[in-house]
């Protein structure tokens, strides 16, 4: 007799040509283990299998219920199935058999099933025939999910007490793969030495190359040693130790190079501190780091919040500085001591303080295996010192002896970044995924001179990426990704022009001296295929956080397979075939806007702290093409609430990447039907805003403006009276507003 397993949630008989088989034995002395698990329990041969199915579909998709139909007289009975990683095959196979007993076989009830698994005991051999729909699994999956299915049976007749979440799936072979092939990435590089031992080499190699340039403004490297050795003796004898933080809230300058420079001389670990940032944020940066020094400029002072740092200020305070020496100061740092503290955003409603030390920076750009690095090349500093884009920036022109191009101390925009990167034939440079589409929209012919181009921060557009490929003849592009907790780049891929790209861009595979693993729930690695969670290994891992032990033991866990320890990123992702790794999404409430990392969870916090909203939530969306923001969703005490007055509140908080573009009031917030907030049933949130109280063009200028803005948001109209911040914009966006009415309108700015 043959016994059938449906299961799935698509359709088998969708496309009937599309319908495909896969046959197979079972391997060589399970029959008689199997034999001896019926006896042991009394039970059937057939429940015992349709439960491992159950369990590798669990397994495979993460999912804790799962469907399952088996066929009996009646016709196919569905049963739902729950499982979790800590109950025993024993156990669900106890669930199983009640179910099975009481199953529904009311066909209208009978959902459709994505696979049949059928077997038939022939002379004491199991032959089972894998059905599958091509529309919906890929064919050359199937025979390692064929392979999997017999390694996890073998690993419940082993030991069927055992938890189902810690059974293994993979072969020796694969699991040799996964853990050592794939992270055999160690080379050497010099990881015995400090940032300013390896730049103070450069200097004697290439004293009078141009180091930094800004504007019409231009220092050698020997140049930029002597003032950074000068402001390091200054910093000692104020007291800067070894490990000692120095906060530096600076504007875009030489000066702020040198302080980056100095403070490291010095020994101690720089605090970057972005002057845009609301004064609320940069307090509690202040508090939470506990600086003792904070380097700036005499212009920023009115704009510091109250602190109890000593106050040095580069440019009124540099006659008193350059009277140190400007010798190379000698100091006991090494690579494992601390190089700078970034702050992210946090979940609890506070940004957290990574500690990142120098051999993680030497690592991600000494001898580099995703980029090339050397004197020839000009890098563009584009990047904010707070994020941490800007450590491959600074260390990768400066400890390789190239040119490091500063951007102008001015609003970013689109004419500008072009203007520049032509002016200083900058031809090594580093986007943000929202960045990278609009140059590729607005820009391309200006990053024709970029020999190499690194994107990331975010998921890349297939479409801007494959626009860029077929302009770009002569630039290599590389899809960068990591975390600030690991030091910036953890993987990268050199995209290729004939890889075929068709659901994302790969994230490539681990850089130089770093390891990636990715596991499920009890830190097992998962097979090619199946997504788990992205754990990183390696140089590049940060120290911890700051005054924050417990949430250091619980993202920088033991290495299971080796020494050292491990960051859980909370990003899902999955190894493909080739052993490049394709990102999926996040775990936990994250999302990354214009290349920031943002914890919804931090600007919720700071919502319900306001004394007119009673629940909110934030969400990222994607409502106009490839480009992702942030919405607010409010349940208020007032029936007429000011949006502008919320927006002004958040201001004074948090930075501008972190503020909703769109806000949507809601009587209550749609529930799933256990209760939790259904966060894919919360509405579009432009409705509201666009065509109430519409006013049409009254001009032919206006028609004009009208048009563009339509465009650019991706709408039918917008009236005359629209604000665009209200509509989504944010600062980015203007710049391609103003560049597509220049356009229009043919107006050239001298």
């Amino acid at each position: 007799m043959e016994y059938f397993i449906h299961s799935g949630n698509s359709k088998i008989a969708a496309n009937p040509s599309a319908i495909q088989k896969e046959n197979f034995g079972l391997r060589e002395g399970l029959w008689i283990q199997l034999v001896g698990l019926v006896q042991e329990n009394v039970d059937n041969l057939y429940t015992i299998l349709l439960t491992t199915w159950a369990v590798f579909l669990y397994r495979y998709s993460n999912q804790s219920e799962i469907t399952i139909g088996y066929q009996n007289e009646h016709g196919i009975v569905p049963i739902s199935i729950n499982l979790t990683d800590n109950e025993s095959f024993l156990d669900l196979l106890e669930q199983v058999k009640k179910s099975s007993l009481s199953g529904n076989i009311d066909s209208q009830k009978t959902p459709n099933f994505g696979y049949i698994l059928s077997f038939a005991l022939q002379e004491n051999v199991i032959v089972v025939s894998l059905q599958y729909n091509q529309d919906f699994v890929a064919p050359e999956k199937i025979k390692p999910m064929i392979a999997h299915f017999q390694n996890l049976l073998e690993a419940i007749l082993n030991d069927p007490t055992q938890e189902i979440g810690k059974l293994t799936l993979l072969t020796p072979a694969e699991r040799h793969q996964l853990l050592v092939e794939w992270n055999d990435t160690k080379v050497n590089y010099p990881a015995d030495k400090s940032i300013h031992q390896l730049f103070e080499e450069q200097v004697e190699k290439t004293p009078e190359a141009i180091a930094i340039v800004f504007q019409e403004q231009e220092l050698t490297y020997q140049q930029l040693n002597s003032r950074a050795n000068q402001l390091a003796h200054y910093l000692i004898s104020l007291g800067v130790k070894r490990e000692s933080l120095v906060g530096i809230c600076i504007e875009r300058s030489l000066e702020m190079i040198v302080g980056l420079l100095g403070i490291l001389k010095a020994g101690g670990a720089y605090v970057p501190l972005d002057p845009s940032y609301p004064l609320e944020r940069l307090s509690y940066m202040l508090e939470d780091s506990a600086v003792d020094i904070l380097l700036t400029q005499e212009k920023l002072l009115e704009s510091l919040p109250a602190n109890t740092a000593k106050l040095v200020c580069l440019d009124r305070d540099w006659r008193q500085i350059e009277q140190s020496s400007d010798n190379n100061p000698v100091t006991s740092v090494s690579s494992d001591n601390l190089a700078y503290v970034i702050y992210t955003s946090g979940s609890t409603g506070r940004p957290k303080g990574v500690l990142v030390v120098q051999k993680g920076v030497i690592r991600l750009v000494k001898k580099p295996n995703y980029v090339d690095l050397t004197a020839d090349e000009v890098l563009l500093q584009l990047a904010p010192i707070s994020f941490d884009a800007s450590t491959w920036e600074i260390w990768g022109s400066l400890l390789n002896g190239a040119k490091l191009a500063i951007y102008p101390n001015e609003p970013l925009s689109l004419q500008t970044l072009g203007d520049v990167l032509k002016k200083y034939n900058v031809t090594t440079l580093w986007l943000t995924s929202g960045l990278f589409n609009l140059m590729v929209d607005e820009k391309l012919e200006d990053l024709k001179g970029v020999r190499q181009l690194l994107a990331g921060g975010d998921v890349l557009s297939i479409f801007h990426i494959q626009k860029a490929l077929s302009e770009l003849k002569d630039c290599q592009l590389i899809n960068g990704y990591g975390p600030t907790e690991n030091t910036t780049f953890s993987c990268c891929y050199s995209i290729k022009k004939n890889y075929p790209l068709v659901n994302s861009v790969p994230i490539g595979r681990p850089i130089n001296n770093t390891q990636i693993y990715i596991l499920d729930s009890h830190l097992q690695p998962v097979p090619v295929g199946v997504a788990g969670e992205l754990h990183i290994g390696g140089d590049g891992l940060a120290r911890g956080y700051v005054n924050n032990p417990e949430l250091t033991a619980e993202k920088f866990i033991n290495n299971p397979f080796g020494d050292g320890r491990l960051y859980k990123t909370g990003d899902l992702a999955r190894y493909l075939p080739d052993g490049n790794i394709e990102y999926i999404g996040r775990i936990d409430n994250q999302v990354k806007i214009r290349g920031f990392r943002v914890e919804l969870g931090e600007i919720e916090a700071i919502l319900n702290s306001h004394p007119q909203i009673q629940q909110a939530v934030v969400i990222a969306r994607e409502d106009i093409p490839r480009d992702k923001r942030l919405v607010a969703y409010l349940v208020t005490t007032e029936k007429e609430t000011n949006k502008k007055q919320l927006q002004h509140f958040l201001q004074e908080k948090l930075p501008e990447y972190m503020i909703p573009t769109a806000w949507v009031i809601l009587e209550q917030l749609p529930l799933t039907p256990n209760g939790k907030i259904d966060r894919r049933a919360l509405p579009i949130s432009q409705s509201d805003l666009i065509y109430a109280d519409y006013r049409a063009p009254t001009n032919s200028t206006e028609a004009i403006l009208s048009q563009i803005w339509a465009e650019v948001f991706y709408l039918d109209k917008v009236g005359i009276d629209n604000n665009f911040f209200e509509l989504g914009g944010y600062s980015l966006w203007a710049t391609m507003l103003i560049n597509r009415i220049f356009k229009k309108l043919d107006i050239t700015l001298n």
